[in-house]
Formats: C-alpha cells, structure tokens, sequence
C-alpha cells in the first residue's frame, strides 16, 4: 500500500480518535503528544518526509497548542494550520460537526452524518 501523501498533526489521542470518527476515508493523522524538542521534531520530519508531503496542523487553541503550532510553522512553513473554535479550546472537545466543517473546508472527505444539517 502506498503511503498517504496528506498528513494531519495533532496533539493527542483524543485529538486523532476525533478526526478518524468525522473522516470518510483513511488518513495519517500524527500524535504529538504536546510540545516536542528539536531533536524529536527532525526525527519526526525525517520518519514521515513530511518536507515531502501535504501537512496540516490541528493542535488546540490554548497555551501549549499554540506553542506547538509556532514550533511545527517554523520547520514546516508549508504546512496548512486548521483552527478549532476558540470556544472550544480543544479539538478533543470541539463537536464532531465543527471538526467536520473545518476538515471538508480544508478538502478532507468528511463522513455526510456530521455535516450540518444532516
């Protein structure tokens, strides 16, 4: 099987539980688990090519994942940065039908019983 040539970073666990509920279709979704040294951080570009491939990072709206989302932007500047709702402050807790809307904006095939008005 081919690799997937999209990858979603996110914080947690839970973070990648809910994304994998909401998505249709398989997709690499990397756990964190919160900030990362330099040197994890090169590992992880050189074990997923992720200079190579299509990035998008979706860490939560508080403290340490807004400190993660600057550290991923500076060696990653193409990555694509998704935002949950302030609201909300973490992915884990945003509702299925937001994460929905925030990953079909980004082009992710979403699963239609989370669309809104579904």
């Amino acid at each position: 099987m081919e690799p997937l040539s999209r990858l979603i970073i996110v914080e947690g666990k839970q973070d990648r539980q809910k994304l994998n509920r909401v998505l249709e279709q398989e997709e690499a979704i990397l756990c964190t688990f919160g900030t990362i040294g330099v040197y994890a951080l090169d590992e992880l570009i050189e074990n997923y090519d992720l200079l190579d491939r299509d990035v998008y990072i979706f860490t939560d709206e508080d403290e340490p994942g807004r400190k993660l989302r600057k550290q991923l932007n500076q060696e990653l500047s193409h990555a694509e940065n998704l935002f949950t709702e302030t609201q909300y402050r973490q992915v884990e807790d945003t509702p299925e039908h937001v994460v929905a809307s925030i990953l079909q904006a980004a082009n992710f095939k979403v699963k239609v019983k989370y669309l809104k008005g579904s």
